[in-house]
């Protein structure tokens, strides 16, 4: 969500996240989805032969005589969505280079989560279905439609702490790769070695080009595609590929080098703008971000409002009537699915989960209550997408009916109990509450270098619970928007600290170290915050006998503070800052953190608050906890 309290001075990139970019896409595509859902069924029932006979046209490609020849129902299954698969992969390597599951230790939850949310349902699956032709197909009843299931969180948003959308996004990355895992193993028929040697092969020059540096997207294409072609023809459902070069795309915070670097090339072509120029402008700022980054802010729109909701059309049509619901209710296929979502995901998600943690000494807890992980396995119930996926290629006729009644009830009664649960939470005492969504699990800390009151510049009460740090540049316009509101901020919550870290961006703020130095030469005199909030009141005004004016206002050593002005005494301070800076991953200013976790998002009064008033109602439980 932009905002005039959502920019920053780049150093560095946007303060949105991809996986905040990632949340917000899915949220708004789940209306999307839905809508093309609903437009698949309305078109079966009022032409079914219309329906079906554009999704069954047949298409084909090749050279000479070597053709792949499918319907478009397939050219949606197999193509575009390895597109969508690719997107998945990039969001699970994001995740674990730079995401919740940096920290290792955390892999084993969601891991052993997303393993309980398939096992369960697949037991329950095979329990309806024992003796019967379609015990086989169980396959049917282990995804999570990762689309679907964060749209409707994101309409819980109010009932469920944030970091929910996280966990629930790495469990049903799990299930997802391995739902896809099984469709390459468990369904494919008539394999063709020769085909599948290729494809392999391809792969594999594809991981040693990647290996080697290139960075032509063109080349990865092409290799792509041949790829895709080779194990359409082998046999083999080609959409694993996707995951697959997903997963190998890093993901990394840009470096400091990387942006100076791009500052200036930038600043070059800005003098002399040749074409020259701004070809080697444009490829430093692209080199500053990560491939897995630029991959998914390209690939992501097209994948969440095309793709999956073209999916949706070609395979959610459902003849509705009075007899076609009647059988599929009585069928055990349609209830072992129905019930393998709805009590399976939500008790093997929540029971695996409760192992891990037992069996770890309660060293790895999630990253929520207890109330959030069971409302997180109701909204997994949602299968939809990948569930439909391996429907169409497990049945056939009343058989494939009588799944999609079954997946699209799970879909309705899983947030709906997700709801009720939520609700009820929300009548518990406050403390049971707060545990019961928060949890008790420890924070990921992104603040490398921990708040030390006898070094940093502090504002507000020292033992204050909340701690609010901000790396900040007295030329940056964005720095000069947020201080009032960190002023109204500390105003409105007593038990807050605040934090100024110096970020000096001089590729960008010429004047902006010199304005650190000055802060550190008042700082000397006892008269930082002083000096601070003329700097950030008078951001134009940043010249040296601006600073000495200032310094004369302030009633300073008006030669002492020239003095070390001249002699640039804060020197090492402000470098020390850079450079935790640095380690923090620190990208742009302003940036802040809160109790030691990134703030990411807005830095208006009310988002702010909200942040503040988590990490306060976190630090009570944890205290309470230990008592």
């Amino acid at each position: 969500m932009g905002g005039p309290f959502s920019d920053t001075t780049a150093w560095a990139r946007s303060l949105r996240t991809p996986l905040r970019n990632f949340l917000r896409t899915e949220a708004g595509s789940a209306i999307i989805l839905l809508a093309a859902t609903i437009g698949a069924i309305v078109w079966a029932n009022l032409d079914t032969s219309s329906y079906l006979g554009v999704w069954e046209t047949p298409l084909s490609i090749g050279v000479d005589d070597h053709m792949l020849s499918q319907d478009l129902r397939h050219w949606v299954n197999n193509g575009l969505m390895t597109l969508f698969f690719f997107n998945v992969g990039l969001e699970a390597r994001r995740e674990f280079d730079m995401g919740e599951l940096r920290d290792r230790r955390r892999v084993a939850l969601p891991l052993a989560a997303g393993l309980g949310g398939m096992a369960v349902p697949i037991a329950i699956f095979l329990a309806f279905n024992a003796g019967t032709p379609v015990i086989h197909d169980w396959g049917v009843v282990m995804p999570t439609d990762t689309a679907f299931a964060l749209g409707v969180l994101a309409l819980f948003r109010r009932s469920f702490p944030a970091r929910l959308r996280t966990y629930l996004l790495t469990v049903t990355v799990v299930d997802d790769i391995v739902a896809l895992v099984v469709i390459a193993l468990v369904y494919t028929e008539d394999l063709e070695a020769m085909p599948l040697l290729v494809a392999l092969a391809i792969f594999a020059v594809i991981v040693v080009v990647r290996a080697l540096g290139v960075g032509q997207v063109p080349v990865y294409v092409l290799l792509s595609v041949a790829a895709w072609v080779a194990l359409s023809l082998s046999g083999v459902e080609p959409i694993l590929l996707g995951l697959a070069l997903g997963m190998l795309t890093f993901a990394y915070p840009a470096t400091r080098v990387d942006l100076e670097r791009a500052s200036e090339v930038f600043r070059l072509f800005r003098e002399q703008p040749t074409p020259e120029l701004a070809r080697s402008a444009r490829v430093e700022v692209a080199a500053a971000i990560s491939p897995n980054e630029r991959l998914q802010q390209m690939i992501h729109p097209w994948s969440s409002y095309v793709i999956v909701p073209l999916f949706a059309l070609a395979n959610a049509g459902l003849v509705l009537s009075g007899d076609v619901l009647a059988d599929a209710y009585t069928s055990s296929l349609t209830q072992g699915i129905i019930a393998g979502f709805v009590i399976g995901k939500p008790l093997g998600i929540s029971l695996l989960t409760w192992l891990v943690w037992r069996l770890s000494g309660r060293r790895l807890a999630p990253p929520v209550g207890w109330a959030s992980v069971l409302g997180a396995g109701a909204i997994s119930a949602i299968g939809f997408t990948v569930a439909l996926l391996i429907a169409t290629l497990a049945f056939t006729g009343e058989r494939l009916e009588e799944a999609k009644v079954g997946i699209l009830t799970a879909a309705i009664l899983g947030p709906l109990i997700s709801w009720l649960g939520a609700r009820a939470a929300a009548k518990l005492p406050t403390r049971a509450r707060l545990r019961a969504l928060l949890g008790t699990a420890e924070d990921i800390i992104d603040l490398a270098a921990p708040v030390d009151p006898d070094r940093d510049h502090i504002r507000g009460p020292a033992d204050a619970p909340v701690t609010l740090v901000e790396y900040g540049d007295f030329q940056c316009p964005y720095c000069g928007r947020a201080e009032p509101i960190v002023r109204e901020l500390l105003a409105g919550h007593g038990d807050v600290r605040y934090v100024w870290r110096h970020l000096p961006l001089s590729d960008v703020h010429p004047q902006a170290r010199l304005a650190a130095l000055a802060s550190e030469a008042a700082a000397a005199q006892g008269a930082f915050w002083e000096m601070h909030d003329l700097l950030l009141e008078h951001q134009d005004a940043l010249e040296v006998r601006d600073l000495v004016r200032y310094a004369e206002e302030l009633g300073l050593d008006v030669d002492r503070f020239r003095d070390d002005l001249r002699r640039g005494r804060g020197n090492d301070r402000v470098s020390e800052d850079v450079d935790s800076a640095d380690l923090s991953g620190v990208s742009g200013t302003p940036t802040f953190f809160v109790n030691g976790r990134r703030h990411h998002g807005a830095y208006d009064i009310e988002t702010l608050s909200k942040a503040v008033g988590i990490a306060r109602k976190r630090v009570v439980l944890e205290s309470r906890q230990s008592r």
